[in-house]
């Protein structure tokens, strides 16, 4: 089924969107809280909660790109699960090596109006810094530092070598840290 008829099917307040979002997209949802819970039955709770939040969020909002709304969604769920688990006991995911290799840009804790300000700024900026970027390099971030992939599952998604793999996130890291610097946001 097409995302445009899905969603409609939200709009519509028709029970079958579920089902519909939860065929064509579970296994997408449940690989990015896959990424960042340990616990299986925590990431499938997430994304029984991405249903959740979509079908509370379709109407009034009508995302244009319902594979990035769901995605968003979960990783939003299962990050904040992520940091309530770990708030009594520190993991070792991927999430945390993933931030601990972008220690340098995630300082802010958002925790005031500045600093979300700041997050917003940054996260636009870095989003304009990823398009200027080769496709395989901007891709590669992305899976690493957004969907939280391991460097194995980022390697064999793209088919190349795991040392290319770190090669190119340690390049991307280097100039994205310079580039920030530049901007005054670091």
């Amino acid at each position: 089924m097409d995302d445009e008829r899905i969603i409609s099917l939200f709009q519509q307040r028709s029970e079958d969107a579920i089902a519909a979002a939860s065929a064509k997209y579970g296994n997408y949802c449940s690989a990015i809280a896959g990424n960042i819970l340990s616990l299986k039955e925590d990431a499938e709770e997430c994304v029984n909660d991405t249903w959740l939040h979509a079908w509370n969020s379709i109407p009034p909002h009508t995302p244009p790109n319902l594979s990035h709304f769901l995605g968003k969604i979960t990783r939003e769920l299962s990050i904040n699960r992520y940091k309530a688990k770990s708030a009594q006991k520190r993991g070792g995911g991927e999430y945390d090596l993933a931030l601990e290799e972008l220690g340098d840009f995630t300082s802010a804790s958002g925790s005031s109006v500045e600093e979300a300000v700041e997050m917003e700024l940054l996260g636009k900026a870095i989003s304009g810094f990823l398009r200027e970027l080769p496709v395989l390099y901007a891709d590669v971030f992305i899976r690493r530092y957004y969907h939280l992939c391991s460097i194995r599952q980022v390697a064999e998604e793209f088919s190349i070598s795991e040392s290319k793999t770190k090669s190119i996130l340690f390049r991307v890291r280097k100039k994205l840290h310079s580039f920030l610097e530049s901007e005054g946001l670091l």
